[in-house]
């Protein structure tokens, strides 16, 4: 059974059990006790000269792209998932992110990848759009922006698969991955035949000053990416986690390598893991298994580490 079949057909039966389980709580909840202990960026030391970059923890990525402040589906809570009665119904995270949203410098741009709870945290995304009223810039997947058209950005734009959107000197291209969209069961969903109306998800080429960056969301294994094996890839930002036993909606770190390969990208940024337990997988596999596999790649990686900082 894969990832969507197991949800729809759990969703509400689950229900009742988390009104129980450890699986609930405020968002403002702490840790696990056996939470990661993470680096902390110094972002004043990023040049504007440059593309510097920040794994903040799960798909959240914080970049100074020659001067352009990006961050990549925001999650700094701790948890995820659906809010009421006072309370978030959804895992907790086991690592802080690495740096809190007090601590974020002025954010130009937020790429959303899809209207998953995990990728676009109502709560995150609030707290943001509210600290810079009508500063920031949005992009988001096909059919998502209903989610958080109600908070006060800056501009908040769809993109579907191919195609593009500029703002100041900075080019975003939506790309096709594998994966589904619906933020609930009921929702219609692109990978379910939905194509006009249902909702989609996206992987984003991102490119300033002659660099590009390819930012993969949440994907399984998929060719798809192949078609920008002529782009001149500089780094490419892959999901790597929670892919057993959802295989068929979540690449695991090998397939992740092969991709970006492929693309024939210059460095690897691992996120989508060490954050949440999403997967069946042990905690720390999916980066001992990059570690070691990488080496058999012209790849390089970039960070192993939450928190840690890359430059190019």
């Amino acid at each position: 059974m894969n990832r969507r079949s197991f949800i729809e057909k759990g969703f509400l039966a689950s229900l009742g059990f988390v009104l129980t389980s450890p699986f609930t709580g405020r968002k403002e909840d702490s840790l696990s006790a056996a939470a990661l202990k993470v680096n902390h960026p110094d972002t004043s030391l990023w040049s504007d000269n440059s593309l510097s970059l920040s794994w903040i923890g799960h798909s959240t990525v914080l970049m100074n792209f020659y001067g352009k402040w990006i961050l990549t589906d925001p999650v700094f809570y701790g948890r995820v998932g659906i809010y009421a009665l006072g309370f978030t119904w959804g895992p907790s995270r086991y690592s802080a992110p690495a740096l809190s949203i007090e601590e974020l410098p002025k954010i130009d741009m937020i790429l959303l990848s899809h209207a998953h709870m995990d990728h676009m945290d109502w709560e995150s995304l609030k707290t943001i759009a509210e600290k810079q009223p009508g500063q920031i810039d949005v992009v988001t997947s096909y059919h998502s922006k209903d989610v958080i058209q109600e908070l006060p950005w800056k501009s908040l734009k769809e993109l579907d698969w191919g195609e593009s959107h500029e703002i100041d000197s900075t080019k975003v291209r939506a790309c096709e991955v594998k994966h589904f969209g619906w933020r609930f069961p009921w929702e219609k969903d692109r990978s379910r035949g939905f194509f006009k109306d249902g909702r989609s998800y996206n992987a984003y080429l991102i490119e300033r000053s002659g660099k590009k960056i390819l930012f993969g969301g949440d994907t399984a294994n998929t060719n798809k990416l192949e078609v920008l094996k002529n782009e001149g890839v500089d780094v490419a930002i892959m999901p790597i986690g929670a892919y057993r036993p959802w295989k068929f909606n979540h690449c695991n770190p090998e397939e992740a390598l092969i991709m970006a390969e492929r693309m024939n990208a210059r460095y690897f940024i691992p996120i989508h893991c060490n954050t949440f337990q999403q997967g069946m997988e042990p905690r720390d596999e999916p980066l001992r298994w990059l570690n070691e596999s990488i080496k058999n790649y012209s790849l390089k990686l970039g960070l192993n580490e939450i928190g840690q900082s890359f430059r190019i």
